[in-house]
């Protein structure tokens, strides 16, 4: 049985107490609390010997009526990041609650039931501003718009991103040998495993589509003597990485340009590519042109790592997330892995390896989701609340889906075999010697 500490008579304090009992009473959730606007506090297991491993601050009488009226992830996730409520603690055990409530709990007869209580509290609350989410322009996966998109999301502010992300700023999964290991460490043995799936040689010229702040080509460069070429939508990226490229004395061989992957026309340019976590902006309406591309500037014997998340079939009732539509990734897309080798191969490439890490993933988010949170007035000052919030939300938001297996990411290796040779040898015992 939940209880509470009751400190008024408040009509709002009373109905937001049986709300919050009828919510989460019975939920089978480790134990959490819920702070009231004037104190008051609900403890969803106030006997249970493990503490609360979080509480959620409702930041004024009408928090709940704009949690949940109407009942969405959209809404829900807009009441935090606009104050309505807070999250203290384990901002990761937040999601298994939410499942509950939002999977669970909002049939008709439930919405009535509910209905009428939220609509008794008051409308309060901040306003919220009309031009925080995203707001593109132009036919869908344009190149104009996807740059606008691109945008949107990376040029928030490269001294916000570092607060967060390791020394090289690599924006996409580690890869743990240990869940112990840190974050620099785990991203640099990611880079090295990407450089042997690829068998870089030196003197290679090596495409990254989609290259972030540069540090696979810079790693590439540097460790395997390939001539390295990367791209992006992202004119802060292109400004940091050339500034990068330059610190480590690599203009020779490193380079970063801002360019769209629909404008390479250098055919069979390069002996190996790689796009690494640029996949999922693509759009599954191009992802013929986004693979014919690749194989056109592919030499024959060479290989392409497309390294992306996926979505799940047999999740099928689960939907892109709209909140990560408006305030995150807006016009991202994600396809199951079957689609993606589908189109490959339809491209003309042999698939050669596909290999899950999705419990990588999680680990890495982890650790953003902590360094952001033990940076989080640097972040606030770099950028601004609102924006905090949102990365903060949608980063713990993906550890539950990459931990529940809602979402998965891979990497795929491609070949484009020369008349039947692969040029590949009959292990994999190189990628992990």
């Amino acid at each position: 049985m939940a209880s509470q500490t009751t400190k008024t008579t408040d009509p709002s304090v009373q109905i937001t107490l049986s709300l919050l009992q009828d919510f989460f009473g019975a939920a089978d959730v480790p134990p959490f609390a819920v702070r009231l606007w004037e104190g008051t506090i609900w403890q969803s297991k106030p006997e249970a010997a493990e503490p609360a491993r979080f509480t959620l601050v409702l930041q004024h009488p009408g928090a709940l009526r704009k949690m949940f009226l109407p009942p969405s992830e959209l809404n829900l996730g807009e009441a935090y990041i606009y104050n309505d409520f807070d999250i203290e603690g384990d901002i990761e055990a937040v999601f298994p609650v939410a499942d509950q409530i939002m999977d669970e709990r909002w049939g008709k007869m439930a919405q009535v039931r509910y209905g009428k209580r939220l609509l008794s509290l008051p409308r309060t609350g901040q306003s919220r501003p009309g031009d925080t989410g995203a707001r593109l322009r132009g036919a869908l996966h344009s190149k104009e718009r996807d740059k606008q998109a691109i945008s949107y999301h990376y040029n928030r502010s490269n001294d916000f991103y570092a607060l967060w992300l390791d020394q090289r700023m690599v924006y996409s999964c580690a890869y743990f040998a240990s869940p112990d290991d840190d974050l620099d460490t785990a991203q640099q043995r990611k880079l090295e495993y990407i450089c042997r799936k690829l068998r870089l040689r030196p003197g290679e010229r090596l495409l990254d589509i989609g290259c972030g702040w540069g540090g696979l080509v810079i790693y590439a460069a540097q460790h395997y003597g390939v001539d390295a070429y990367g791209i992006t939508l992202s004119q802060t990226q292109v400004d940091q990485v050339q500034q990068r490229i330059r610190q480590a004395g690599l203009t020779d061989r490193c380079r970063v340009e801002l360019r769209d992957y629909r404008d390479m026309n250098e055919e069979y340019a390069y002996e190996k590519i790689v796009s690494v976590g640029m996949f999922e902006h693509v759009g599954e309406a191009l992802l013929p042109t986004y693979f014919k591309q690749a194989w056109q500037l592919l030499r024959p014997g060479g290989v392409f790592l497309n390294h992306g998340i996926a979505s799940v079939m047999t999740a099928t009732a689960l939907q892109e997330s709209s909140f990560n539509q408006k305030y995150v990734f807006p016009d991202g897309e994600l396809v199951p892995i079957s689609t993606t080798l589908r189109i490959a191969e339809a491209s003309g490439f042999e698939v050669r390896d596909v290999e899950s890490l999705r419990e990588h993933y999680a680990l890495t988010l982890r650790h953003w989701v902590k360094r952001l949170e033990a940076h989080a007035e640097k972040a606030r000052r770099s950028t601004n609340e609102v924006t905090y919030r949102i990365w903060r939300l949608y980063m713990a938001a993906s550890i539950h889906a990459f931990k529940t297996g809602r979402t998965n990411i891979y990497q795929t290796l491609l070949a484009k075999a020369d008349h039947g040779d692969s040029r590949l040898p009959l292990t994999r015992g190189d990628w992990y010697a």
